[in-house]
């Protein structure tokens, strides 16, 4: 067994925006408890944390790495997670694995679009949450970034130390009564503090109330409850550089922070039933896939699980998902950022990682095969897409291979062959999402690619209804012929509804035989589209007559009957075409909000409201026809100097205008020819 109990696990993440400082605060932590014997550096390019060459080549974090350390006799397992907005993935993926979110927040530039994300990201997961303050060491007003935080994210965030002596230490406010601080009086900040923390325990609140004040000691157990509940957020100021604050962090965090038993607690989900996973270690082991990654020299693909219950050795038996099959999970890892030391064994509340195991990122491993799933964080829906061509037409089938092994590490990535356009497209959440990736590609698999925009994902469907429309399909070829008349009606589905096939014949007049014929033959229409080949979506079909022949009568006469009869339907029903509407959120600086609502009305964007943000930032919330956002990062750029960021997801389907739609059907045409002529 390890030389800890479940009760000494710790399990946090450091997320928030990039340049906040995460990756530094992490190099800081290693070497405060000797786990380095040297400070990494991002700008030095010797980071330990991040330590992919993509990384060192960027300067910042694109995939999270996972460490452990100890303190006070705790195990704690941190999680270094990327800022970016577009490497949002993997920081999503870290808070399946924790129970407590540290959002670091750069004392320069304040609160930023992936600090209020992650914030709310971890609340909606039920996780507690922490806040560190980085880079006091500015000379900058940190108390009007304090208000901003709690004006923001409530009062509940409270700092538990406080900088002093122009940010060259700190002074801590929970054990401390008196003193000055930058900030000013310790007292206050105390006070502050406790009547934070006793709000979750009522005896205690009593007790406070009665006396005026209250031994800090008494408050341990109240403050890990107070933190995973979300009615306390701690507060700390640091200076990962120069390490001020680093120590008075670690030892809160291995003191005051929720164990696996007192944190979130994770459920089997199954339909509408919930059953929850006791955090035991003597119980039937369970894990969940939180990260997959392959190590860069070796190529060797690791599964990282936060065991939820039970304990796994190397030669447990193991199943992934429902699979009936058993698999062994071989040697067992502790992983240290790039470095990855066997274990003998893991057990509930631990991080551990297992090689060679065929998972994807929120495979449930459990000692029996169980269908139920474990809830992820939801991740945001890829939306940023290129279309990918090999330059060298021998290497398709290895670019196809990466892609794969791409999608499995990273949930905002997804590869596919479009059927209607037959080009390969990738989608992530932004521009440099995908140029990492492509650049990753290029280092780890000499493989290089042309890239060009993607045919939007147009949808076809129809607005009127038409009946009785019928098709005979005849063909004579000497021998035996083929015979299949269909009679159909077609009518507009709800939205979102999809395709609906009712077989409505009374009688015999289509043998029964043939009537799933019809219904392949329309579907097999619905991919193919048919004002602009684009797929069909929202129809409802009624077979409701027809015409057998005895002889000539088969699958196929039918199947081609009922795809012709459809599209004459189809083009008498008042066709449209639909175009993907976005729903986008772009924080820019006060100074920018007016030029880019008018960009967005330009782009045939609706307005959905504003939010602003301390720090002199605002949210623009709009719907946006994706069409129109093909140019968006590099026009936000321009328009803001770099400062502007956002965010983009589906929102849903609507029609598209008609002067637009006949120019999209006539350029349709024409790519059609021009690829027969090729």
């Amino acid at each position: 067994m390890p030389g800890y109990s479940i009760a000494d696990i710790r399990n946090i993440a450091l997320v928030g925006h990039q340049s906040a400082g995460k990756t530094s605060l992490g190099e800081a932590i290693l070497h405060v408890t000797g786990t380095t014997n040297r400070l990494g550096d991002v700008n030095a390019k010797n980071s330990h944390l991040d330590f992919m060459e993509e990384e060192k080549v960027r300067g910042c974090s694109i995939d999270s790495a996972t460490v452990h350390v100890k303190v006070k006799g705790k195990e704690i397992n941190i999680i270094d997670t990327p800022g970016a907005p577009d490497f949002i993935g993997p920081a999503l993926c870290a808070l399946a694995g924790i129970e407590t979110a540290v959002c670091v927040i750069s004392a320069t530039a304040g609160i930023e679009v992936n600090t209020r994300r992650m914030m709310e990201k971890a609340k909606q997961y039920g996780l507690g949450r922490m806040i560190v303050i980085n880079k006091i060491d500015s000379n900058l007003d940190l108390g009007e970034l304090l208000s901003g935080i709690q004006e923001l994210f409530g009062t509940e965030c409270q700092p538990v130390n406080l900088p002093a002596e122009k940010g060259t230490k700190v002074v801590n406010c929970f054990t401390n009564t008196e003193g000055q601080t930058d900030f000013g009086s310790v007292a206050d900040a105390h006070t502050a503090l406790i009547e934070r923390v006793v709000e979750a325990d009522e005896k205690l609140m009593e007790e406070y109330l009665e006396a005026g004040e209250i031994d800090p000691a008494k408050l341990t157990g109240s403050m890990g409850k107070a933190i995973a509940a979300g009615t306390f957020v701690p507060i700390f100021f640091t200076n990962a550089r120069g390490e001020v604050g680093v120590r008075e962090l670690l030892d809160f965090v291995a003191d005051f922070c929720p164990s696996p038993l007192e944190g979130k607690q994770r459920e089997f989900v199954e339909g509408d039933k919930r059953t929850p996973i006791k955090p035991d270690p003597a119980g039937p082991f369970v894990g969940l896939v939180y990260k997959v990654a392959a190590d860069p020299k070796s190529n060797i693909k690791y599964s990282m699980v936060r065991i939820l219950s039970g304990t796994i050795k190397s030669d447990s038996s193991i199943h992934i998902n429902g699979e009936r099959k058993a698999v062994r999970p071989g040697q067992l890892h502790k992983m240290q950022a790039a470095e990855h030391p066997e274990i003998d064994e893991g057990m509930a509340g631990d991080l551990v990682a297992l090689a060679k195991l065929d998972t994807r990122i929120g495979d449930v491993l459990a000692s029996e095969p169980t269908e139920a799933k474990i809830e992820m964080p939801p991740f945001p829906h890829p939306m940023f897409a290129l279309a990918i061509e090999p330059k060298s037409r021998g290497d398709a089938d290895k670019v196809s291979g990466a892609l794969a092994r791409f999608t499995e590490e990273d949930p905002c990535f997804q590869a596919e062959r479009d059927p209607v356009t037959h080009e390969l497209v990738i989608r992530g959440v932004g521009d440099l999402h995908l140029r990492t990736i492509l650049s990753r590609m290029m280092t780890y698999f000499k493989l290089d690619v042309n890239t060009k925009p993607p045919r939007i994902p147009y949808r076809e469907t129809i607005t009127g209804r038409v009946d009785n429309v019928e098709y005979t399909h005849k063909k004579q070829s000497g021998g035996a012929g083929q015979f299949g008349k269909v009679v159909i009606n077609l009518e507009p589905n709800e939205r979102g509804k999809g395709y609906e096939f009712l077989d409505e014949i009374f009688g015999g007049t289509i043998d029964q035989a043939f009537r799933p014929s019809v219904d392949k033959g329309i579907q097999a229409q619905l991919k193919e589209g048919v004002i602009a080949g684009y797929p069909v979506v929202d129809v409802k079909v009624h077979l409701v007559d027809g015409k057998t022949h005895p002889v000539d009568s088969k699958d196929i006469a039918f199947q081609i009957a009922g795809r012709e009869a459809f599209k004459i339907a189809f083009t008498k029903c008042k066709p449209v075409l639909l175009e993907p509407i976005v729903h986008v959120e772009v924080t820019v600086p006060n100074e920018n909000v007016g030029d880019i609502q008018g960009d967005l009305a330009s782009r045939r964007g609706r307005p959905e409201g504003q939010e602003m943000l301390p720090g002199g930032l605002s949210v623009i919330k709009a719907r946006v026809p994706l069409s129109e956002m093909s140019d968006y990062h590099s026009r936000l750029s321009s328009i803001t100097g770099g400062q502007g960021s956002y965010t983009m997801e589906l929102s849903h389907y609507e029609p598209v205008p008609g002067n637009l739609q006949q120019q999209i059907i006539e350029q349709a045409k024409k790519d059609r020819e021009a690829a027969r002529e090729a």
